[in-house]
C-alpha cells in the first residue's frame, strides 16, 4: 500500500497565522471569561485578596491612626487612597502567580495549540484581574465609608479616581505577568513580587506623608508610580490642585503598560 503524505498543519504558535484584530480582542475577552469563572469557582481568593487592605485600613484608622497627624485633613481620608493604590498594587501579584501556575499545569502549551493571538493569554489575565480589581475597591469604598472616610468632591471626580485605580492595577499587572513568566513557578513569582511591592507602597506617601522621610528616601518616594497614583486619587476624592496629579499618574500607567506588555509579550513567546 502506497503512503500518502499529507501537508503539514503550520504552528499557530509560531506566528504562521495571521490573527485579525477582531479576533485578538475576542480572544483575549475569552481568556478573561475563562479566568473569571474560575474565580467564581474559588470564591476564597477574593475573600483573602480582601482581607489584607481590611487589615491596613483597621489598623492605620486605629491603631496608628492617633499617632500620625496630617495638617488639614483628618487621617482616615489621607490614608483610604493609599489603601486604595495599595489594593490593586498587591491584587496585581495574582497576573503573576495565576500565569506562572498556567505555565507549570501546561495550560500555555494547549493555548498555543489553537490559533489564537498569543498576546490574548495575557491580556486576558489582565482583563480579569482587572474586574477582580473593581469590585475590590468597591468592597474598599464601603469599608472606608464604614470608618469614616467621605469623599469631599463630586461623583465625576470619585469615578475618575476609580477608572486610575482600575487603570492602574492593568499596569502592575504588565509588571507581574513579566516576573511570573520570567520565574515560571508560582511560589518563585510569588516571593519575587512581595518585595518589589513592598518598595513602592511602603516607600510612598500611601500612609503617610513623604516630608516625614530622610532626604534619599524622600526623593525616591516622590518620584515613583504609587506615590504618584496616591496623590492623584487623593486629590480627585479629597479636592485640590488635581489636573497636574492626574496627568503624572497617568504618564506613568501607560509608560508601565506599554513597557511590560512589550515585554511581557515577547518574554510569553521565548517561554512556550
Amino acid at each position: 500500500m502506497t503512503a500518502i503524505a499529507l501537508p503539514a498543519l503550520p504552528d499557530v504558535g509560531e506566528g504562521d497565522v495571521r490573527i485579525p484584530p477582531s479576533a485578538v480582542v475576542s480572544d483575549a475577552l475569552a481568556v478573561a471569561k475563562r479566568n473569571l469563572i474560575g474565580l467564581m469557582r474559588v470564591p476564597t481568593t477574593v475573600v483573602f485578596s480582601t482581607v489584607q487592605p481590611v487589615i491596613f485600613v483597621l489598623m492605620f484608622r486605629y491603631v496608628f491612626g492617633g499617632a500620625i497627624r496630617v495638617p488639614g485633613v483628618s487621617y482616615v481620608d489621607f490614608l483610604m487612597a493609599g489603601i486604595f493604590v495599595q489594593t490593586v498594587t498587591f491584587g496585581s501579584m495574582n497576573t503573576g502567580v495565576g500565569l506562572a501556575m498556567d505555565m507549570q499545569s501546561g495550560l500555555i502549551e494547549r493555548f498555543r495549540s489553537l490559533p489564537m493571538a498569543r498576546s490574548a493569554v495575557l491580556a486576558g489575565r489582565t482583563i480579569a484581574d482587572a474586574v477582580r480589581n473593581l469590585f475590590v475597591i468597591a468592597l474598599m469604598v464601603l469599608v472606608g465609608f464604614a470608618v469614616g472616610f467621605r469623599v469631599h468632591t463630586g461623583v465625576l471626580e470619585f469615578g475618575g479616581a476609580v477608572l486610575l485605580l482600575v487603570l492602574f492595577g492593568v499596569a502592575f499587572s504588565w509588571i507581574m505577568a513579566y516576573i511570573g513568566l520570567s520565574t515560571g513557578n508560582a511560589e518563585a513569582a510569588q516571593a519575587a513580587s512581595f518585595p518589589l511591592m513592598a518598595v513602592f507602597v511602603f516607600a510612598s506617601s500611601a500612609f503617610v506623608s513623604t516630608a516625614t522621610m530622610p532626604g534619599p528616601l524622600r526623593v525616591y518616594a516622590n518620584h515613583q508610580p504609587v506615590t504618584a497614583t496616591v496623590n492623584a486619587v487623593r486629590a480627585l476624592v479629597l479636592g485640590g490642585p488635581t489636573a497636574g496629579k492626574v496627568l503624572t499618574a497617568l504618564v506613568w500607567t501607560v509608560g508601565i503598560t506599554i513597557v511590560f506588555a512589550f515585554l511581557s509579550v515577547r518574554r510569553y513567546r521565548r517561554a512556550v
